[in-house]
């Protein structure tokens, strides 16, 4: 028989037990942010550093000692709870430390946080330019409070049930990562060998490549490509981005929270088939073949074919391989790897493999059919996870308000 319930006031949370009561969260716990940044990150420091994210990182001082559940105080992931934590550890100036936690069972509040907090910050914000979480705001907290003996049986049944799904979670996201590997593989293979089976082969004269088909030539890319310097005059032309993931793309397509110029002008004419490349991320694989009219940031570097010797397609392939972008990283300068530069110097004294114009074509063809079918299956996988993490999420919010019993 369904047990009665109740209007909880609280328009995101509605109906809870009749038997449950209401707490601020300021009678919980105590609540403090960490007094660390990023400069104080050490990868061989001693104790867990926590950010505004899921990642991990390491510092060589500790701010808080015991159990506790940080969450983010703004930017991306405002009022999200990334960490469960005990012992010895520091915290980032911008995450919440909520400790000290008196007449609540710790797992319990760390599933109702995790789950629904944020979705509050939709209509409680401080906004400036950033999403975030006033200190105010998280002291004042509704939370709702069955008898000890459920919270404990509650978050008992979410440790297993999310154990379960996290684990289905895991084996999807390695199944994607394998996709993305195999469609590398498949690009690196075609764009470096051919797609033509049983045919001679020879000496590249490329370490990373070995032997190429007898057919193809190689050259360095001062013979290939010649860097251009056109600017805007008047900044009405699309803002293109460069990512080792996308390519060029225009902005406008993408989520981006990065500060943007008030002006374009005096930025780098980047035009169809001019090869674009973000000079600081070159080590990454920060390079394409534009298919856009637009302009790159000025710090940015353009190039253009001299002899038109590449298929545009074949070439977008074949700029982006794991093995070439090695040898970016191979040819840059800096001294660490987020200050690593590919100059146009060294990107043009790299050798690269030439296909006859006929077979490039060929394989262009076939690595858009082959790469279109893998990305569809990472598609379906991607839709699974999303749904596998909305149904935790839902799984979790009717347990902690009450609407399910464990």
């Amino acid at each position: 028989m369904a047990r009665a319930m109740k209007d909880s006031g609280i328009a995101w949370i509605g109906e809870i037990p009749e038997g449950w009561g209401t707490r601020r969260l300021r009678y919980l716990c105590r609540i403090a942010t960490g007094n660390q940044d990023t400069q104080d990150n050490n990868p061989d420091g001693i104790y867990p550093f926590y950010v505004r994210s899921p990642i991990v990182e390491r510092s060589n001082s500790y701010t808080f000692d015991g159990p506790a559940i940080l969450m983010a105080g703004d930017g991306v992931g405002a009022g999200k709870v990334f960490h469960f934590v005990d012992g010895k550890y520091a915290c980032h100036q911008r995450v919440y430390s909520l400790h000290n936690i008196v007449d609540i069972d710790r797992r319990f509040l760390y599933y109702y946080l995790q789950n629904r907090f944020y979705i509050s910050i939709e209509t409680a914000n401080s906004k400036s330019t950033v999403d975030s979480v006033r200190l105010n705001m998280l002291q004042d907290f509704p939370v709702m409070m069955p008898d000890t003996s459920e919270q404990f049986r509650i978050a008992q049944f979410l440790d297993t049930e999310c154990a379960r799904i996290d684990a289905v979670i895991e084996q999807t996201q390695a199944s994607i990562e394998e996709y993305k590997k195999l469609k590398q593989a498949v690009i690196t293979q075609a764009v470096t060998k051919g797609i033509r089976p049983n045919r001679p082969m020879k000496d590249s004269g490329i370490d990373w490549i070995a032997q190429i088909p007898k057919e193809w030539d190689v050259l360095r890319g001062k013979w290939l490509f010649h860097e251009t310097d056109e600017r805007s005059e008047d900044g009405k032309e699309e803002l293109l981005t460069v990512s080792h993931i996308t390519g060029v793309t225009p902005r406008s397509q993408k989520n981006v929270n990065m500060f943007m110029s008030e002006s374009l002008v005096g930025y780098k004419i980047c035009r169809v088939n001019d090869i674009a490349a973000n000079t600081m991320w070159m080590w990454q694989g920060a390079i394409g073949v534009s298919k856009y009219h637009g302009v790159i940031s000025p710090s940015y570097n353009t190039y253009r074919q001299t002899n038109n010797q590449y298929n545009p397609d074949y070439l977008d392939y074949l700029l982006r391989i794991r093995p070439l972008v090695d040898t970016y990283n191979a040819n840059s300068t800096g001294i660490t790897a987020s200050r690593l530069r590919l100059y146009p110097d060294r990107f043009l004294s790299i050798l690269f493999p030439i296909p006859p114009m006929n077979e490039q074509i060929e394989i262009a063809a076939y690595l858009n059919e082959k790469t279109g079918e893998i990305e569809k299956l990472i598609e379906k996988k991607e839709q699974y996870l999303s749904e596998l993490e909305n149904y935790k999420k839902s799984m979790i919010f009717e347990y902690v308000t009450g609407k399910k019993e464990a």
